[in-house]
């Protein structure tokens, strides 16, 4: 039973985060092209999204916590419950370390947290690529289509490194524009940078569906 319930909640998480991922994208749009409104309104809204992307962050974290769960009790992985009590342990304290961080990310500290929180992805999504391509090679033995699952989940989050840079890099003309004002040069830049990200957004989730793909039909 406990099975079918985690079952369940990760199917549902990825449903959240797909949500997420459209509200975020459509609102960031809109104030990407909304040139004519008021600038104290438009960071509002700007301030909203970022507020928004903080349900991605909460679902990339269940997603990776439920997906160790659910192989070590299925047998996929060694460990067993032990291994699903030390995962769903872990995948609690990031959730809340996830929080913590939005909440004093203008703090003194919240720069240096986010950069632990920002590391321990780029170790995490190396771990997974490099699961896979072991895995590949012969290295490591592990059922194909849950190495070719790791893989994908590790270009998911590539992907979404890619997706922050473009963000940065909106904030770096954002900041131009609150400062000195709009300018048409400026407004196709954040546009651009929009477009950009917008479309890593839509290869992560290719590498989504790639994994969904794999886990129905556990292909070898």
């Amino acid at each position: 039973m406990l099975i079918e319930v985690l079952l369940v909640f990760h199917i549902a998480v990825l449903g959240y985060w797909l949500g997420s991922e459209f509200v975020i994208n459509s609102e960031y749009r809109y104030v990407c092209r909304a040139s004519s409104m008021p600038f104290p309104e438009r960071k509002k809204l700007m301030e909203h999204v970022m507020d928004v992307d903080q349900h991605v962050r909460y679902a990339l974290v269940l997603q990776a916590g439920l997906g160790t769960v659910l192989a070590a009790l299925l047998g996929y992985i060694p460990g067993g419950t032990t291994l699903a009590w030390v995962a769903g342990t872990v995948g609690v304290a990031w959730l809340a370390f996830v929080e913590i961080i939005h909440r004093v990310r203008h703090g003194a500290g919240g720069q240096t947290l986010a950069l632990i929180d920002r590391s321990i992805r780029y170790i995490l999504l190396t771990v997974l690529i490099g699961i896979g391509v072991a895995t590949a090679l012969g290295a490591i033995s592990l059922q194909g289509w849950l190495a070719g699952k790791l893989f994908l989940f590790g270009c998911v989050m590539a992907s979404g490194v890619g997706i922050r840079l473009s963000i940065i890099e909106f904030f770096r003309v954002w900041r131009d524009i609150d400062s000195n004002g709009s300018t048409p040069e400026k407004e196709k830049e954040i546009w651009w940078i929009y477009t950009w990200g917008t479309g890593i957004l839509i290869l992560l989730w290719v590498f989504i569906a790639g994994i969904v793909i794999l886990s129905v039909m556990k292909p070898w």
